[in-house]
């Protein structure tokens, strides 16, 4: 019995003896790592800030002034929607010596056009009513919208020559080729043509809905 008592003792005081130098070794380790801690903090506090000097976050601040110019009453029709994407090149000295003092930038554009049918132009005398068949002209088709996507539009590359600066100019007039283009093919797919088509179809349902189901569309 004693034996064991002996024995319980001195595996009470390892236990404790283990214990306190693991403490000690813990508390030495912390205190030899805490300048090493502190140092990779402010290499990490001034990476941060070199990112932010070289590449710095804009900051918008809209003019706390508005000025509303127009305001006018709208009846449009919006028939038809296309969603485009052109790819426009622009270059400033394209030359010889491109690579000196050029300016090159490739720019993806994504845009949407709509069209329809203003129906303010319809006038009263546009629409004749004999025999059960009503008779309309509609006004010609026409877009509304043609404009970029700016989310979606982007400039791709951009190239400057060593002894030159970009050009400040050069990607608003890109984009406003690449809004010119994206209207061109709109309407060389024939945008307004099915805008016209889709503003008759959808006109018989409403005109027969009012109780005129026989809608004729002059031409």
């Amino acid at each position: 019995m004693k034996n064991n008592l002996i024995s319980l003792l001195i595996l009470i005081v390892v236990v404790v003896a283990a214990f306190m130098v693991i403490q000690t070794v813990r508390s030495t380790a912390q205190a030899a790592s805490a300048p090493f801690q502190s140092l990779n903090e402010q290499n990490h506090a001034l990476q941060t800030q070199m990112s932010s000097l070289l590449n710095p976050t804009p900051t918008i601040i809209p003019d706390p002034m508005t000025y509303i110019n127009e305001i006018r009453s709208l009846a449009r029709l919006e028939t038809i929607q296309y969603s485009v994407e052109k790819v426009i090149t622009g270059e400033i000295n394209s030359g010889t010596f491109s690579a000196l003092f050029g300016d090159r930038i490739l720019f993806v554009g994504h845009g949407t056009v709509i069209a329809g049918i203003d129906m303010e132009k319809l006038q009263p005398q546009d629409m004749h009513y004999e025999n059960g068949v009503l008779t309309v002209k509609l006004p010609p088709a026409e877009v509304f919208i043609a404009t970029l996507d700016n989310n979606k539009s982007y400039v791709y590359d951009r190239q400057t020559g060593v002894l030159s600066r970009p050009d400040p100019n050069l990607e608003t007039q890109v984009r406003q080729a690449a809004e010119q283009e994206i209207l061109k093919a709109a309407l060389e797919d024939g945008i307004l043509n099915q805008a016209q088509i889709n503003a008759e179809a959808y006109l018989v349902k409403f005109f027969a809905a009012l109780g005129f189901p026989n809608t004729v569309f002059a031409k």
